[in-house]
């Protein structure tokens, strides 16, 4: 018996601005973008960031068409949810169609997201006008509170508590339900009532992440954002299932995530942070399958080192186990367990290292970004991304 199936890719995670940092690698600089495909094939893309210009870069439309008919939702008008939309290739072929959803801002009035279009296409800020951009295109505006269908996914858009407005939406599809609630800052009674009925039973939240509970409190307060901790008390309030940390700062390292993240899996067992090349599936059941993108390109080697890896199983275990690591980069390696660790939790990886004075230990610590289970074999081929 087959399942309906929802597929929710990742393709910009950073907040307000993009970063090009190697600190910032492994989570990715673009600005928000996600994908939503529905199970009866319907494509659905969040916000406009940086990230849009690469799902635009490999674009396959609905169905495995090269053509679409495609609805694109926007949170809001700052411009790291937008400053994609001039370089989505898509955008300028002609048998394309796309329908565009958000809210009438009252600093624009009428037609706001159509004005943002021109706006940033106008000279002198970009070399060509909307003009060219021959893609079919229709905007609807949307109210808070507001709830519509399109073919078998329902539609729920909530303000949001951020300067100049937000909206958060959620889509309950045949699949599950994924609630996408980014650039919000709790504090606001009404606001984050409406937020937690928005994220009410969801079996997955996409919550903003960006600054620190001690931030957030202090330098950060009316900044429009959120934390770790307020996602989590707002997970546990609405009964989610699995929380995703979202809109990661630009000044926040892959090693300050990775802490951010350690410090809510000690509160809420099913959470992850966002990484750009995320791919999360959700199959009827109430199940989450997720993707990590691999290790970037780097000079690999056969090896053959002993090594003693201890971590954390998917299901919260400590384990240790002796093994042999025969795949080695300057970046990570290629690690066979027979435990199946939790992914994006950290491995501490001993190796034996064999030289003129003898066999010494190297101790590395590694970031889970891959797991491939052989069920005939009884193992795990896992994928080490070093950090230390």
């Amino acid at each position: 018996m087959s399942f309906p199936i929802a597929k929710l890719s990742f393709w910009g995670v950073r907040g307000s601005t993009p970063t090009v940092d190697p600190a910032t690698w492994r989570y990715g600089g673009n600005t928000p973008c996600l994908e939503l495909i529905a199970p009866d094939g319907t494509q659905f893309i969040l916000d406009c960031g940086t990230g849009l210009r690469m799902l635009g870069s490999r674009w396959v439309g609905p169905n495995g068409s090269r053509t679409a008919e495609t609805h694109i939702l926007v949170t809001h008008y700052h411009w790291d949810h937008i400053q994609g939309l001039p370089f989505f290739a898509p955008l300028y072929v002609e048998n394309n169609e796309f329908h565009f959803y958000s809210f009438r801002s009252k600093f624009l009035g009428r037609d706001s997201l159509k004005q943002v279009f021109e706006a940033q296409m106008a000279l002198p800020y970009f070399p060509v006008d909307l003009s060219a951009m021959s893609a079919k295109r229709t905007f609807r505006e949307l109210a808070g509170g507001e709830s519509f269908a399109i073919r078998d996914s329902k539609i729920t858009a909530r303000w949001l508590n951020h300067p100049q407005g937000s909206l958060g939406y959620r889509f309950e599809t045949p699949a599950g339900t994924i609630v996408y609630a980014t650039d919000n800052e709790p504090g606001n009674p009404e606001l984050d009532k409406s937020l937690r009925e928005l994220a009410e039973g969801a079996d997955i939240l996409i919550n903003d992440a960006q600054y620190t509970p001690e931030q957030l409190a202090t330098t950060r307060r009316g900044w429009g954002h959120s934390s770790w901790l307020e996602g989590v008390r707002l997970a546990r309030e609405a009964g989610v299932k699995t929380l995703v940390l979202f809109h990661h700062d630009p000044d926040s390292t892959d090693r300050m995530v990775d802490n951010l993240l350690r410090q809510a899996r000690d509160q809420f067992e099913s959470v992850f942070a966002a990484s750009e090349g995320m791919v999360m599936s959700l199959d009827g059941k109430s199940h989450v399958d997720i993707h990590l993108p691999g290790t970037r390109t780097a000079l690999r080697r056969e090896a053959q080192f002993r090594a003693l890896v201890s971590g954390t199983t998917a299901d919260g275990q400590r384990f240790e186990e002796e093994t042999v690591v025969r795949d080695l980069s300057l970046q990570g390696a290629l690690i066979v367990l027979n435990h199946s660790p939790k992914l994006q939790s950290e491995l501490q990886v001993t190796m034996e290292t064999p030289g003129d004075e003898g066999v010494r230990s190297m101790r590395l610590r590694g970031y889970v970004v891959r797991i491939e289970n052989d069920k005939e074999k009884g193992h795990s081929s896992v994928g080490v991304v070093f950090t230390d």
